[in-house]
């Protein structure tokens, strides 16, 4: 396997590691620093919100950066914010620390999806994006549970020592192993931002953005949500994590295929019509580990088997235009669940924590509706060209 791939995904871990674990140690946040769970989770936010908001804005500004130094600089960003979050003493400064480490996701993540399919012949493009993006999907199973164990063994800013080193590591791959890749040309934020004048394209950037704000409404107080499960135990927690990442893993390697034989429409309709039901039984089957295991495999499943078809969907639109959709995809996720720190926060502070599935479930409802017009509006031009065509004859 290419090397230069690897040290990409390694990074890739690492900041998908980031997003994925502070859920896990949210209630150690919260005592250590004396604030409210609702509070801590803005951790999540000001990440997500951070990354979702800058990754545009840095792709453009930075266009002309050689893309190894922009790597890098991302890289050591990222380490650097996390630090000063493991040190912080206060949670003002551990929210600042958070919107530095986003920084530096924004100035990586893009860049390694688009130098990673820059060092391969064009047949092997999409080999080498899986390769990459792989290592945002084993963070999920393995990043993010390994952290929240460190946080049970030790304490949540061992957590932090934990992704700083494997950013670091990351860096030091990127600085030995990657060579000096080529300056694409600069696209403007403008032109970045100009698909969202597609009704199509915002329709499926609406339903990504409000079945991932649904879904983690749940994973970022997830703690909270399933202590009757844990018993409060932080290593069951992990545990629970890892079969939540494996099952994600699944999901998203199968989506593939079922969307190729299936087609888009149905994975997505499915996926989101059995999450919508997993998160409605949320508040009795996280009540004990024996229906909680079940229930998180499901949402695995269908959690993250959604990205392929939703991603299928958008080079469906406009094929040309796949790599700016595709970025605005991953900023809509990035957007849902930066809205889930904020939702899951008043859903606590007005009913009870244990009840968060039903909120959850309510956005990811709303999301299928929203699919569907989506759907329709993707499906009408072909049947005007159709009617056109049959006219002419």
């Amino acid at each position: 396997m290419d090397k230069r791939l690897l040290v990409l995904a390694s990074g890739m871990f690492a900041i998908g590691t980031d997003s994925f674990v502070v859920a896990g140690v949210l209630g150690q946040v919260a005592s250590s620093l004396g604030v409210s769970v609702a509070l801590a989770g803005q951790m999540v936010t000001v990440y997500a919100l951070g990354y979702a908001l800058l990754s545009p804005v840095i792709a453009a500004a930075a266009a002309h950066w050689p893309r190894k130094r922009l790597l890098l600089a991302g890289l050591v960003i990222f380490v650097i914010g996390n630090v000063i979050t493991a040190v912080a003493p206060s949670i003002g400064l551990v929210l600042a620390s958070r919107l530095l480490a986003a920084l530096g996701a924004a100035m990586f993540s893009p860049t390694a999806t688009a130098a990673g399919a820059s060092l391969v012949p064009p047949e092997q493009r999409g080999r080498a994006l899986a390769i990459v993006v792989a290592g945002l999907s084993s963070a999920t199973a393995l990043g993010a549970p390994l952290g929240t164990f460190i946080g049970g063994w030790l304490d949540w800013r061992a957590t932090m020592w934990f992704v700083s080193a494997i950013g670091a590591l990351a860096a030091v791959g990127v600085a030995w192993r990657l060579p000096l890749i080529p300056t694409p040309p600069a696209v403007s934020l403008a032109k970045r931002l100009a698909p969202l004048t597609d009704a199509r394209v915002l329709l499926t950037l609406a339903t990504t953005w409000l079945v991932y704000a649904g879904l983690f409404t749940v994973y970022t107080y997830i703690g909270s949500s399933f202590d009757r499960a844990t018993g409060g135990d932080g290593r069951v927690l992990a545990g629970l994590l890892l079969l939540w990442g494996a099952a994600a893993t699944v999901g998203n390697l199968a989506a593939g295929k079922l969307t190729d034989r299936f087609g888009s429409r149905f994975i997505i309709n499915a996926s989101i019509a059995v999450a919508a039901l997993d998160f409605a039984l949320l508040p009795w089957s996280s009540a004990s580990l024996i229906t909680a295991v079940p229930a998180l495999i499901v949402w695995g499943l269908c959690g993250w088997g959604l990205v392929v078809p939703q991603q299928h969907r958008l080079i469906s639109i406009a094929p040309s235009a796949a790599p700016l959709l595709l970025g605005l995809n991953s900023a809509a996720l990035y957007v849902g669940v930066s809205m889930s720190g904020v939702i899951g926060g008043a859903a606590i502070a007005l009913v009870d924590r244990h009840s968060l599935g039903l909120i959850g479930a309510i956005f990811i409802v709303v999301a299928l509706f929203v699919a569907e017009q989506a759907q329709r509006r993707i499906v009408r031009p072909q049947q005007l060209a159709g009617s056109a065509s049959a006219g002419a004859a």
